[in-house]
């Protein structure tokens, strides 16, 4: 390893409180210019004095211009490295889940930066999503073959941080074949999961816990679950008690598999679907009568940059709205967000500014995050995600 990536004078700060970025303006170009490493490259970190602080992978063309693999300048991006990161990992998913359903790779939370798995059962879905794992991806593979042995590989490089990175979009079966219906089975309720063409891997793992608990409050309820994707709230609340469903989305092939999932668990007779655009759909609902006593809001993030945060937060608040309007007289409404940039302060206001909107009174009475096998890096604030605050909606 030849190559040198040498940080401007106190750049050093936030990698030594544990931090693994390092941003192009960090760098100092004059003595290792960026346009010298090609995307995907291997480099030494060393501080401004000359110091070797980590070895890290480079993409030139990023705003990250480099991501920190290991504190240790001896160590190399090979077999080795991922076997033993795979083992770290795999560790800590075995002492929280007694199944094989579970995240296994959370990028910097599992300290490999641009690398998600998802694992069902004996199918791995692997996300390369910068160009420093896109190059170490035979090494990926074969690591994976010696700590988990899958019957099944997929690469869904599909996302848009690969477009950030330079990389270009595919899917593809790298290893065996995939079976007709890839099932998994979370909180007591089984998945078909669309790993090929479904969101990110094809399912949201990050949300069991969050949806553990309203299972524990949907006996004998009328429940809507909006932006319900396959079913992973709604199914499960039918599985659980929920005496009718609705599940809202604006897409026909998720529904379909809400459809499949529901009678995959026999529930089909209390599972309806709705295709349309949700904020228009809450209204006609509302507009016809309709009454739930639960309400769940799982939206896409509405905010991706910083620069989208006002419209944003207009948006959650304009959601919450019109879902606390279709409660009844005591409802509860989970409220989540998956928008990074959506502090959990801001969360609660707009909860608190939906309440009184609608002239009642609210009480908090769960506050869930993204579950331990999504772990968040302590120095990495990204990695902390997830929010959702379970409300009890009332009138006097």
């Amino acid at each position: 390893m030849t190559q040198r990536l040498r940080l401007n004078k106190n750049a050093d700060r936030r990698l030594k409180a544990g931090h693994l970025w390092i941003y192009s303006n960090e760098v100092d170009i004059k003595e290792t210019p960026l346009k010298n490493f090609a995307a995907g490259e291997t480099a030494l970190v060393e501080a401004s004095n000359g110091k070797v602080m980590a070895v890290a992978y480079v993409n030139p063309h990023s705003l990250i211009a480099a991501r920190i693999m290991s504190r240790d300048p001896e160590m190399r991006l090979d077999r080795s490295l991922f076997v033993h990161r795979f083992n770290q990992a795999l560790a800590l998913r075995q002492r929280l889940y007694a199944q094989p359903f579970y995240r296994l790779i959370h990028g910097e939370g599992d300290l490999l930066p641009g690398l998600v798995i998802d694992r069902f059962g004996d199918v791995l879905v692997v996300q390369l999503n910068t160009a420093g794992m896109q190059a170490l991806a035979d090494e990926i593979v074969d690591a994976l073959e010696k700590v988990i042995k899958p019957e099944v590989i997929v690469f869904r490089n599909d996302t848009g941080g690969r477009r950030q990175e330079g990389l270009e979009a595919h899917v593809d079966v790298i290893k065996g074949t995939l079976p007709d219906e890839v099932v998994l089975e979370e909180n007591g309720a089984h998945f078909v999961v669309p790993v090929l063409n479904g969101q990110k891997t094809g399912w949201f793992f990050d949300h069991r816990v969050n949806r553990e608990w309203i299972n524990r409050n949907v006996e004998g309820k009328r429940v809507l679950d909006v932006f319900s994707y396959v079913g992973g709230w709604g199914v499960q609340a039918a599985v659980h008690g929920a005496k009718e469903v609705m599940c809202l989305d604006s897409s026909g092939p998720a529904l379909a598999q809400v459809a499949r999932n529901a009678e995959l668990n026999g529930v089909q007779e209390k599972v309806a679907v709705s295709e349309g655009d949700a904020f228009e759909a809450l209204a006609a609902l509302k507009a016809e009568g309709e009454e739930f006593d639960v309400v769940i809001l799982d939206p896409p993030a509405f905010i991706k940059k910083r620069k989208d945060i006002p419209n944003g937060e207009r948006a959650y608040a304009r959601l919450n709205r019109e879902a606390m309007r279709l409660l009844g007289r005591d409802g509860l409404l989970l409220s989540a967000s998956c928008s990074m940039h959506l502090a959990p302060e801001r969360l609660m206001d707009v909860v608190r500014g939906a309440v009184r909107h609608q002239d009642r009174h609210g009480q908090v009475i769960f506050q869930g995050h993204q579950g331990p096998d999504h772990p968040v890096h302590p120095a990495i604030p990204e990695t902390s995600y997830l929010k959702a605050l379970g409300v009890r909606v009332f009138r006097d």
